[in-house]
């Protein structure tokens, strides 16, 4: 009981419950942000675009 009494109490109870707070809030926004990108389809290059040939491939002329 004295735990939770200086958890929610004392000055650095509370700071403790706002930095786990946010380090929470932050981690879930992180993890959607990085699934919403993986779903995206993929962007092509616009250095790349009417040249014809890959990256890493030569060229034959």
């Amino acid at each position: 009981m004295k735990l939770l009494n200086d958890l929610f109490s004392t000055d650095y109870g509370l700071m403790s419950i706002i930095g786990i707070g946010f380090m929470l809030c932050m981690a879930a926004f992180f993890v959607r942000m990085f699934v919403v990108k993986m779903n995206e389809p993929p962007v092509p290059n616009p250095a790349q675009v009417g040249k014809g040939n890959r990256e890493g491939q030569t060229s034959t002329r």
